[in-house]
């Protein structure tokens, strides 16, 4: 059966409040039933990937279910609940992986189920520990890819996510078909050349790429539903 990954984002106007719920809820997560993967994230802008992207009014959690009911009772239970109470917007965005590559922290969150035929909407997640010496070069590259990807056709919505503003970044991004998204990343030319880049100039210590299809998007990022 093919895990269940939910991505929540809450928008909050309390940076501290924030801040400590951050710290609190990396234990709180410890042991949950059902858990195969979690991070705790903030999020920017994902423009240049350095600390002026970030966001200290939106964050997020990443979680990989080994089913729905997991997926169901995480949905209602204390650390959500903390989260919405805190929030003035949320969104969550249910996904099921169908393709990966990489891994995260040393694991393999998004290992897909049988493969099968998806046609509709679905999702990339990107993320990558950035080596010391390579990382002016690519803070370089950065800025024409994420101008690009902004007047991406079939793009919904995309962010940055990260467990810390500078050398763990990461993207996350809503797509109409992933016929958009191939597009994107495979024949656009300042994507294309990064990928071809990143071999020889040894950018990350770590990287991941998924692409998982979406089941369920509900609520609003900076006021709009994606």
């Amino acid at each position: 059966m093919s895990a269940v990954a939910v991505l929540h984002v809450w928008g909050t106007r309390s940076v501290p409040s924030a801040l400590w719920r951050m710290g609190r809820d990396r234990i709180g997560l410890r042991g949950t039933p059902g858990l195969r993967f979690a991070k705790l994230l903030g999020t920017g802008s994902g423009e240049t990937f350095t600390v002026r992207d970030a966001d200290p009014h939106h964050w997020a959690t990443l979680t990989v279910w080994e089913d729905q009911q997991s997926a169901a009772a995480f949905e209602s239970g204390r650390l959500v609940r903390g989260w919405d109470a805190l929030a003035h917007e949320r969104l969550r965005v249910v996904m099921s992986p169908l393709s990966s590559r990489g891994t995260w922290s040393g694991a393999e969150p998004f290992a897909p189920g049988p493969a099968e035929r998806h046609d509709g909407p679905v999702a990339a997640i990107t993320r990558a520990r950035l080596r010391v010496r390579g990382a002016a070069t690519f803070w370089r590259a950065v800025p024409a890819v994420s101008s690009d990807l902004r007047g991406s056709p079939g793009l919904r919505m995309s962010l940055g996510i990260g467990e810390a503003p500078v050398g763990l970044q990461g993207t996350f991004s809503l797509w109409e078909s992933s016929d958009a998204l191939v597009d994107f990343a495979y024949r656009r030319s300042p994507h294309l050349e990064v990928v071809r880049r990143t071999a020889s100039a040894g950018w990350y210590a770590e990287e991941l790429f998924a692409r998982l299809a979406i089941a369920e998007i509900e609520g609003t990022y900076r006021g709009v539903a994606p």
